[in-house]
């Protein structure tokens, strides 16, 4: 789901940036209003979940990959305006950085995967859960739910608007300048795959890591409020097993560079030739507008096996580290205990 440039043509990805200016200032105010400064590291701590478990590419029939995102997951735990910052925080690192997603889409790619997700995800968990007790197992059930169900919506959106680009920017003689596929192609492939692949590796994520919250953390589970789990700040029995997880993950993550394949809709100027014989003259326009300095999650140069595992686990590093860098930035924002917001 991640767009890359040249996908999207300007009247799309200029109206998400219009869409998404003011969802990001109304969520920093948000932040301002539910978060204490020490609440930061536990920000940190799901963005770089989110990060590094989008590195863990999944194969599936038919040459296309797809990946987890922890929208819902995040949602459940620090509400959905968190949520939403991390993941934007997440996607804006992996487009400036590593190329994953285009310049020109970000707020689109935002829109679907940190809106979107984390909102529907966050309602659906909060009406399946209602009325329950707070380690109940209709928990990781709803948790499970709401991470399927919030991942095929994301993708629904990513389909639309990928799907309405050769209705609305082509040539005179009706050649689509950007996506190139129509609505009947793109929604039906990107729904089938989520909703038969994706959609049940993002339950899982979601359901086992709730199900791990609530047996060793449940005060986590205790609130009842869209902005903020009360009892998060009491949390910390677990602070250095939660982040040595994330270190393993880490270790483990060029288990997705065994992912053969592109996703859908993701395709490089010689995959969309390969495929259709000419390549899109907008997309020619845009795509290959940034030059990242890690492309790929890696490092150039680094081309054999051993050495594109060591440029993506040294990727993963430096995308946790610069999380964990601005959320330190962003404690500096947010009210300290006992201070008004």
């Amino acid at each position: 789901m991640h767009i890359p440039d040249g996908y999207l043509g300007p009247q799309t990805y200029g109206t998400f940036y219009a869409i998404m200016l003011p969802i990001w200032f109304w969520a920093s105010k948000m932040l301002k209003k539910t978060l204490k400064a020490k609440h930061a590291p536990y920000l940190a701590l799901c963005a770089a979940f989110s990060f590094v478990i989008m590195m863990f590419n999944v194969p599936i029939p038919g040459g296309s990959t797809g990946h987890a995102v922890g929208g819902a997951l995040i949602a459940i735990i620090m509400g959905p305006w968190a949520a939403l910052m991390a993941i934007s925080t997440v996607l804006i690192i992996q487009a400036l950085l590593f190329g994953d997603g285009g310049i020109t889409a970000i707020a689109a790619n935002c829109f679907n995967m940190a809106f979107v997700m984390p909102f529907a995800g966050y309602y659906i968990y909060r009406i399946l859960v209602s009325g329950s007790d707070a380690v109940s197992p209709r928990r990781v059930f709803a948790a499970a739910i709401a991470g399927y169900v919030s991942i095929n919506f994301a993708a629904f959106f990513a389909a639309v608007e990928l799907g309405i680009q050769p209705l609305i920017a082509h040539t005179p003689d009706g050649v689509p300048l950007y996506a190139p596929y129509s609505l009947n192609v793109a929604v039906p492939i990107m729904t089938f795959e989520h909703l038969v692949f994706f959609g049940f590796v993002e339950a899982v994520v979601t359901g086992l890591v709730i199900a791990y919250i609530i047996r060793t953390e449940p005060s986590l589970m205790r609130g009842s409020t869209p902005s903020l789990v009360p009892a998060i700040g009491k949390v910390g029995g677990n602070w250095k097993k939660l982040w040595a997880g994330i270190g393993v993950l880490i270790l483990l993550t060029p288990l997705g560079l065994l992912a053969s394949g592109t996703a859908w809709g993701e395709w490089t100027s010689e995959g969309l030739e390969s495929l259709l014989n000419y390549v899109p003259e907008g997309f020619k326009s845009l795509n290959g507008l940034w030059s990242s300095f890690m492309a790929g999650y890696n490092i150039s140069g680094w081309n054999s096996p051993f050495l594109s595992a060591l440029g993506y686990i040294f990727s993963a590093i430096v995308g946790v580290g610069l999380i964990v860098l601005i959320a330190f930035l962003i404690s500096r924002l947010l009210p300290a205990e006992g201070r008004s917001s």
